[in-house]
């Protein structure tokens, strides 16, 4: 009997750490679901770090930088009063990603339908996977694309608003008051980005390319 209960303890012992570890799954899986809202609707998380490891109560405050990944794996802090650490933890997620419907040739502008949405594990795509359909429309492909491959940002580009050697009109504007001008782009530019213009007096300005083609400076 003495025997039967060593080995009871032992086993009760050996379970400890890891039942600690499938307490902490539960509330990190909830954690990246409230991250992840909008793009999975499936999250689950596998904590990889040590037992010996793991903060010192079952319920720790989690927090990640804002540039950190979202899925894959991640290192997250956790604190259970002053106690900080680091837990490596594995996030699967699944949901929607923007795949090519039909061969897409390197530089030509992508029609809406010419584009699918495809259901999977968006922890196994490549880095910078398109999630919003949105993103891809009318954008012009850097390369070129298989049917039903995934496709990535840094696969397409977005449509020249701003051309360079185009002329454009250029609005500075500052606290009530608003000044227009017109200079020659000097670089391609799409809606959001920055363009560069050189101005009738040989002055050269940057700003903001707005909907309409003007290059907006804030002053």
């Amino acid at each position: 009997m003495t025997g039967l209960k060593t080995w009871s303890t032992i086993a009760l012992l050996l379970a400890c750490p890891q039942a600690l570890a499938s307490i902490l799954d539960a509330p990190l899986s909830q954690f990246f679901q409230q991250r992840l809202a909008g793009m999975s609707d499936e999250v689950s998380v596998i904590v990889k770090t040590p037992d010996a490891q793991l903060p010192p109560c079952p319920l720790p405050d989690f927090s990640m930088p804002g540039n950190s990944r979202l899925w894959g794996n991640v290192s997250v802090m956790a604190r259970c009063g002053n106690d900080k650490r680091y837990i490596q933890a594995q996030v699967q997620a699944t949901g929607n990603y923007v795949v090519a419907a039909q061969p897409l040739p390197r530089g030509s502008v992508i029609d809406a339908g010419q584009l699918q949405l495809k259901r999977g594990r968006l922890d196994q795509l490549p880095p910078r996977a398109m999630l919003d359909i949105n993103q891809a429309s009318s954008a012009v492909t850097l390369r070129d694309i298989a049917a039903d491959q995934p496709i990535l940002l840094s696969m397409v580009r977005q449509t020249w608003r701003v051309k360079a050697g185009q002329q454009v009109q250029v609005v500075a504007a500052g606290e009530g008051f608003s000044v227009n001008s017109q200079g020659k782009a000097l670089n391609n530019a799409a809606v959001a980005q920055n363009a560069r213009v050189r101005m009738s007096s040989g002055q050269i300005v940057s700003g903001v390319v707005d909907t309409d083609g003007n290059i907006l400076i804030n002053l």
